[in-house]
């Protein structure tokens, strides 16, 4: 144990305030809870806070939407995401709001600093309005044909296709997200931060270490294009705080945003002062000359905001600056982007009603390392890694330890270890480990954990304990191998506590020890009874992750009915039954759609809406892959005609690969569309 104990303050990014937790937001809570676990382990001072981020136009336009108030959804989705945090293990020492009163407090505190040091001023600006809505337009709230690529429906500040940046008077056709109105442009004062006037203390503070080196070079192309004054406050309709002495201005959600973290740790203060428990002081982590740590986890599309805006606010209202600011890559699935269609953006609430949180912990922290490399979660690669080292390595040492300790040894741990080197050797990582941990290098701890497990598992099978229990003479030569295979499984359970916090406390509660803690790492327990054991982890079921990717999705709540004299006048006759969008003949033309005789139809194993569907096809067979297992049985389709979507690209898929497209009408329920009598399979459908 270290002779000091640190302070430490973690935050993690504050997650929106708008909709639910998805595995992608879990890389970092997950990453940063475990980092905190770790230091807590070994026993420093640290907290861990966080809060949600309920300012900005998305909030204010999503209550709308739902017949909300802001300050309603703010705190729907403040509880629902303490929810899946706590359910995922994540241990918050304080998660608060930035729509608070400590909020509020430090941000007119911070702006009336900066204002007394001349580092704001106002100035007149040309800015999109929507006119229909009564708002000026954030650039992400404006869309349009990409001036650079002219690819259609890009952002109003940068283009997803080709990558350029650009003002949102650049667009082609733009239009606002809110209206679809075409936005005009408008005269607004607005407040700005004079971010220019610490180029020199940014740049210095960027290079000392505080940042993953790829981060400290990314940085160095703002310093080369020149730091701009940056714009801090927005126009009324506006969910913020009001910027003092302005009329019908409020302070820019991404200022108040990450004061949310220094709000989150007066709030813990407040209530510590309630409840007795000794009261962290502000002064002592957040001050100018602060010796305490404080450390930062986002995600790397913030990082310019934590790098250069966050700490340059920090220093012009006589602030400390960050130790450190720890930029994490974005989480892909099976090598892709998350996706809806594919069945990959997955809330965390749905991924825990059909697996544990821990096996997604485990696989996390194996792929997670210091930098800002993206991780893969690779759905095949989960299911064996999981089963591979937590089931067959790690958890497999006690299954097979426990049963002898209760019939050769009453129960009870040997008074001495028969192989006291291994044991030595088991501790001797402990320092290495720390190490890893310490530097974000969680794979690397868990690969030589994990042969650790291997070693542990050698010697048990090396020694047949199952093979001498059948001579009772040697019962206490069991006694110890298999007491040195439960302290070698305490060793390994103590260096993954970090990382499977519940996994921890049942083998603690199995073994009928205290809680493990780092210190202990070089002391065997020796002549000690131990309670029954019962499997700590069971193997992942592949149809179990097929039942995650085909679940259905959480329903957003229906918006609530507008007034009668604002709701728009049901379309009726002809005009109800007009397509949205329309196409010419030419283009039509091109679907070849073609009569086909079902061969064959099953059930795909592994997933719940699915059919494997053959089809002749005037002579060429065809296998579909169809979303229809509601609706129709198998041995039902067998014989029948329906029409298929003949010149569809085959597409890939878990189960197979689909060679077309059945066609289907409805809503919630699928009715396949079939020909008349007389057709023949190859006819083209005309």
């Amino acid at each position: 144990m270290p002779t000091t104990p640190r302070k430490i303050l973690v935050t993690s990014a504050l997650p929106y305030a708008n909709n639910a937790i998805h595995m992608g937001h879990l890389v970092e809570y997950i990453q940063t809870d475990i980092w905190v676990r770790f230091q807590k382990l070994r026993g420093h001072d640290c907290l861990y806070l966080c809060a949600s981020d309920a300012h900005g136009t998305p909030v204010m336009l999503k209550a709308q939407e739902l017949g909300m108030t802001p300050e309603a959804l703010v705190g729907r989705f403040h509880a629902e995401h303490l929810r899946d945090f706590q359910r995922f293990h994540i241990e918050f020492d304080n998660f608060h709001t930035t729509h608070s009163a400590e909020n509020r407090q430090l941000v007119e505190g911070i702006h009336a600093r900066l204002q007394e040091r001349g580092l704001l001023s106002w100035r007149s600006i040309r800015q999109a309005y929507d006119e229909q809505a009564g708002m000026f337009l954030p650039d992400r709230f404006i869309r349009g044909t990409c001036p650079v690529c002219g690819t259609a429906d890009q952002y109003g500040d940068s283009c997803e296709s080709c990558g350029a940046t650009y003002a949102p008077t650049e667009l082609i056709d733009a239009r606002s997200v809110v209206t679809g109105s075409t936005p005009v442009q408008r005269d607004s004062e607005h407040l700005f931060f004079h971010l220019d006037r610490f180029g020199a203390s940014l740049r210095e503070w960027t290079r000392a270490g505080h940042l993953d080196p790829s981060v400290s070079r990314k940085l160095e192309e703002w310093f080369a294009a020149g730091l701009r004054d940056w714009d801090i406050s927005r126009d009324a309709p506006y969910f913020g705080f009001p910027i003092p002495g302005a009329t019908d201005k409020y302070f820019y959600v991404w200022l108040d945003a990450p004061v949310g973290y220094m709000a989150s740790f007066l709030n813990l203060a407040g209530k510590a002062k309630g409840s007795g428990a000794p009261v962290p002081d502000f002064d002592e982590y957040w001050a100018e000359g602060a010796t305490t740590e404080l450390y930062h986890f986002i995600g790397k599309d913030i990082a310019y905001f934590h790098t250069l805006f966050w700490p340059a606010v920090l220093e012009g209202a006589g602030y400390r600056k960050p130790s450190g600011v720890f930029v994490h890559g974005f989480l892909t699935v099976n090598g892709q982007k998350m996706s809806k269609s594919r069945g990959t953006f997955i809330p965390a609430a749905t991924y825990l009603e059909h697996l544990d949180p821990e096996y997604l912990r485990y696989y996390y922290a194996y792929k997670l390392g210091p930098g800002t490399d993206d991780i893969d979660l690779n759905l095949e690669d989960f299911v064996a890694r999981v089963n591979s080292d937590l089931v067959g390595k790690f958890a497999n040492i006690a299954s097979r330890c426990a049963g002898f300790i209760s019939r050769h040894g009453e129960g009870r741990l040997a008074d001495r270890l028969g192989n006291a080197a291994l044991f030595d050797d088991f501790a001797a990582a402990a320092p290495a480990l720390a190490g890893h941990y310490e530097a974000r290098e969680f794979g690397r701890a868990l690969r030589e954990i994990m042969a650790l497990a291997d070693r542990a598992n050698q010697y048990i099978a090396e020694r047949q304990p199952w093979a001498l229990a059948k001579d009772p003479a040697r019962s206490r030569e069991v006694q110890e191998i298999c007491s040195d295979g439960l302290n070698l499984f305490r060793l390994l359970m103590l260096y993954l506590k970090p990382v499977l916090p519940a996994m921890a406390a049942r083998a603690e509660a199995f073994l009928r020890i205290e809680p493990l803690r780092w210190e202990q790492h070089d002391q065997p327990l020796l002549d000690h009874a131990i309670g029954q054991y019962e499997p700590l982890v069971t193997r992942i079921d592949p149809a179990a992750v097929a039942r995650l990717v085909d679940a259905p999705r959480p329903v957003a709540p229906a918006p609530a009915p507008a007034p009668a004299a604002a709701r728009p006048k049901a379309p009726t006759g002809k005009a109800a039954q007009e397509p949205a969008a329309t196409i010419d003949i030419d283009t039509f033309l091109k679907v070849d759609l073609r009569v086909v005789t079902v061969l064959a139809a099953e059930l795909v194993e592994g997933a719940d809406s699915l059919l494997r569907v053959s089809v002749d096809m005037g002579g060429e067979r065809r296998t579909v892959l169809a979303s229809i297992r509601k609706a129709y049985q198998p041995e039902a389709l067998v014989g029948r005609q329906l029409i298929l979507v003949a010149n569809l690209k085959p597409r890939k898929m878990r189960f197979g690969t689909s060679e077309g497209m059945l066609l289907a009408a409805g809503d919630d329920e699928a009715f396949l569309l079939a020909p008349d009598e007389g057709a023949r399979p190859g006819m083209r459908v005309r």
